[in-house]
């Protein structure tokens, strides 16, 4: 089976393989994968990975609403807590982006219905060949980003939000000879089917 390159470990191959470029289009997934991404900055995703089941239990299932009530003493005991990265920014940045998500979810509808705006509701099927075709960020990414900062969220600059573009399936990056790359560009996995996410 030819998959992308990136995956090498058990848990990178069945991210890769289940969730990553499916288009997630619910609230609370889309909290999820922002919060790891910017999690992952500086890091692989790989460790990211591994400490998600953490992360998940640190941040209240990632329930948008819950996290944006933690206190200043709940986020001293999260930086105790080593399953998960302890960087005092990116801790304290996920509690001030779950109010900023509440605050445009609010505005907007629904935080899935504004960020899909960005590549005019459906997923950008991209044609690549190889990794190095890939890009770091592209002009979807940087408006995403430019728009996110403008709404109080930090964290989101361009590179992380066009990793999470990739995670939440706004993008196909998968390579084209890649088996995902065929199911996903001819709509044969269902939204959001990477359930774990």
């Amino acid at each position: 089976m030819q998959r992308c390159a990136w995956p090498r470990t058990e848990l990178d191959i069945a991210y890769h393989d289940e969730e990553w470029g499916v288009p997630v289009r619910d609230d609370g997934k889309l909290f999820e994968l922002l919060t790891l991404e910017g999690a992952q900055a500086g890091l692989s995703w790989s460790i990211v990975l591994k400490k998600r089941d953490a992360y998940r239990e640190a941040f209240a299932g990632f329930d948008a609403a819950r996290v944006a009530r933690f206190t200043p003493t709940r986020v001293e005991r999260l930086l105790g807590n080593s399953s998960i990265v302890r960087n005092r920014l990116k801790v304290e940045s996920t509690v001030t982006n779950a109010r900023a998500f509440l605050r445009l979810a609010a505005a907007e509808g629904s935080f899935a219905e504004y960020v899909w705006g960005f590549v005019g509701g459906r997923p950008l099927v991209n044609h690549r060949h190889a990794m190095g075709e890939i890009p770091a960020r592209t002009a979807e990414s940087d408006a995403l980003s430019a728009a996110l900062k403008k709404r109080g969220f930090r964290f989101v600059g361009s590179t992380i939000c066009y990793a999470f573009m990739q995670a939440a399936g706004l993008v196909n990056d998968h390579l084209v000879d890649c088996f995902r790359y065929r199911e996903l560009a001819n709509g044969s996995a269902d939204d959001e089917a990477g359930a774990g996410v």
